[in-house]
C-alpha cells in the first residue's frame, strides 16, 4: 500500500478532503450567522466547531505513531470518564476504587494496542464488574453501596470500554481494506461527526415531528431520517477508499453509525438531564466537555467495530 508520512495515501487525501468540507463549511455558517442571526445558526456554528475539534484530535490520533495514538486515545477516554465521575455523586470510601478504576484505563488501551480481543472484551465487563463489587463490599460500608456499584459499572462501560474501540480499530493495521486501521477509525469519526451535522440541519430545515420531546426536545424525526440517508451516502462514497466494504455494506455501515450515534447522544443527554446540567464539562470554552463531543462515539465505536469483526475481518462478507 502507498503510504504518505507514513499513513496509506488513501488516508491522506481524505483528512485533506474532510477539512476542505469543514472549512467550507465554517464559511458558510459564518455567512448565515452575519445575514440570519439567530438561535439555529448559532448552534449550527457550534457544531462546526465542534467537528473541526473532533476531527483535528483524531487527526493527529491517526498519522502519529500508533503506540503515540493509542496513548493519545486513552488520555481522551481518560478525561472522558473523570468527567463522568465529575458528575455523579461518590462516597469517600471509594476513593481507593475509583484509583484502581483510573489504572484500569492504561490497561484496557494496552489490550486493545496488542489487538488482544478476548482480554480486551472481557477485562471491564467481566473482571473489572466482579471486582468492584468485592472490593466495596471488602470497604465494610453497605449505606449507597447498589448506588455506587452502578454508576461506577455503568461510567466505566459507557467511557472507557465503549471508547477504547477506537484503539481496537487502529490496531486491525494493514489488514483492514485498503487504509489500514487508520481508515477504519477516520471512517468512524468523519461520518459520527456528520451525521451530528446533518442531524441538526435536517432538523432545522424540516423538523415538525418530536422523536424525544422529554429527553432531547430538539430532536426531531426529520433530522434524524435526513442524517440517517446522508451518513449512508457519505458512506457509500468514502467506504471503498478508507474501508474493506464494498459500497452497498458501506452504506449500511454508515447507517448503522447514524443510528448508534443518535442513540449514544441521547443516552448521553438523558444522563446530564438527570443530573440537572448542560455540560459534562469546561474543558473546550462555550462547548462542554470531552464527554460532550464524544457522546455519539459511546454506542458508535462498539457498534462499527463488532459489526467489522463478525462480519468483516472473520471472511463473513
Amino acid at each position: 500500500m502507498d503510504k504518505i508520512f507514513g499513513q496509506p495515501k488513501e488516508v491522506i487525501w481524505a483528512i485533506g478532503v474532510i477539512y476542505a468540507l469543514l472549512i467550507g463549511a465554517s464559511i458558510l455558517t459564518a455567512v448565515l450567522k452575519r445575514r440570519n442571526p439567530g438561535e439555529g445558526t448559532i448552534e449550527l456554528s457550534r457544531r462546526v466547531t465542534s467537528w473541526w475539534f473532533m476531527i483535528t484530535i483524531f487527526t493527529i490520533a491517526i498519522i502519529i505513531d500508533r503506540i503515540v495514538s493509542t496513548v493519545f486515545l486513552g488520555f481522551m477516554t481518560f478525561l472522558a470518564f473523570k468527567e463522568y465521575l465529575s458528575l455523579i455523586p461518590t462516597r469517600r470510601v471509594d476513593r481507593l476504587i475509583l484509583l484502581f478504576a483510573y489504572l484500569a484505563i492504561p490497561l484496557q488501551f494496552y489490550f486493545a494496542h496488542l489487538g488482544r480481543y478476548g482480554l480486551f472484551l472481557t477485562f471491564i465487563p467481566v473482571w473489572m464488574f466482579l471486582f468492584f463489587p468485592m472490593a466495596m463490599t471488602l470497604a465494610g460500608k453497605t449505606e449507597g453501596f447498589l448506588r455506587a456499584v452502578g454508576t461506577l459499572s455503568w461510567g466505566m462501560m459507557i467511557t472507557v470500554f465503549a471508547l477504547s474501540h477506537t484503539a481496537m480499530l487502529l490496531a486491525a493495521g494493514d489488514s483492514a481494506g485498503p487504509a489500514g486501521g487508520a481508515g477504519l477509525l477516520l471512517f468512524l469519526v468523519a461520518l459520527t461527526q456528520f451525521n451530528d451535522v446533518a442531524q441538526f440541519t435536517w432538523g432545522k430545515l424540516f423538523g415538525k415531528h418530536k422523536i424525544m420531546p422529554k429527553v432531547s426536545p430538539k430532536k426531531t424525526w426529520e433530522g434524524f431520517l435526513g442524517g440517517l440517508v446522508s451518513t449512508a451516502i457519505g458512506a457509500a462514497i468514502a467506504g471503498p477508499f478508507l474501508t474493506p466494504l464494498s459500497v452497498p455494506y458501506a452504506a449500511v455501515a454508515g447507517a448503522m453509525i447514524a443510528i448508534a450515534g443518535f442513540l449514544g447522544d441521547v443516552t448521553i443527554s438523558a444522563f446530564k438531564r438527570d443530573l440537572g446540567v448542560k455540560d459534562s464539562g469546561g474543558l473546550i470554552p462555550g462547548h462542554g466537555g470531552i464527554l460532550d463531543r464524544v457522546d455519539s462515539l459511546t454506542y458508535a465505536a462498539p457498534v462499527f467495530y463488532h459489526a467489522m469483526h463478525f462480519f468483516v475481518f472473520s471472511g463473513r462478507i
